[in-house]
């Protein structure tokens, strides 16, 4: 059972990757949900994003509220540090945890989607590194569209990872999406039969 780590920065298509995948047959673990697992109420991470963060990351419901997280961090690479030093180990764990038991259950091809796949050192996770690419304008186009996201706050996000050139480096196959969905999906199923699953 080949697992593929799908990764690129914010905005690159990544989720669109994952869809066409799911589509053509794979199990996705999105690491980002993941995530959401590993800030649980009252388990060990949230206490510890808590007392690094202070309690202004709170809703009232006393959920993590990650968008003032992300406010907090985003601009302080010290901080981002910081973040992942805390929620990584736990979603690492997780991850672990999902793609041994997809494989106990014969799955054929599972696929681990993750933004900091690279910067994490989880490639020991998986088999093969798929990377998707999108240039700055698009990757801005696309969040102010879909996300309605701030255009500050976009560059911030993609100066705090790391430059897709160092993570070419890292790649096994590179997916460059600046194009049209279907030429995204032909890359991919290209790709995909690649594999030779049976």
């Amino acid at each position: 059972m080949p697992v593929i780590g799908v990764t690129g920065n914010i905005g690159s298509g990544k989720s669109t990757v994952c869809q066409i995948l799911a589509k053509l047959g794979a199990i996705v673990i999105d690491v980002d949900k993941l995530g959401h697992e590993a800030y649980k109420l009252h388990s060990q991470t949230w206490q510890e994003l808590i007392n690094t963060f202070g309690k202004d990351i709170l809703k009232p419901d006393e959920e993590i509220d990650r968008q003032k997280l992300g406010k907090i961090v985003f601009s302080n690479p010290d901080a981002v540090a910081r973040l992942n030093q805390i929620v990584h180990p736990e979603a690492y764990r997780l991850a672990k945890d999902r793609i041994k038991a997809y494989r106990l259950q014969g799955a054929k091809v599972v696929v681990l989607e993750a933004t900091l796949l690279i910067e994490a050192n989880w490639l020991d996770l998986i088999d093969k590194v798929w990377l998707v690419l999108a240039c700055q304008n698009f990757v801005v186009q696309r969040l102010t569209r879909d996300r309605r996201a701030d255009e500050s706050q976009i560059l911030a996000r993609l100066k705090s990872q790391m430059p897709a050139e160092e993570k070419i480096k890292y790649a096994d196959e590179v997916i460059y999406n600046d194009g049209s969905l279907e030429q995204l999906e032909s890359r991919v199923t290209e790709l995909w039969h690649a594999l030779h699953i049976i």
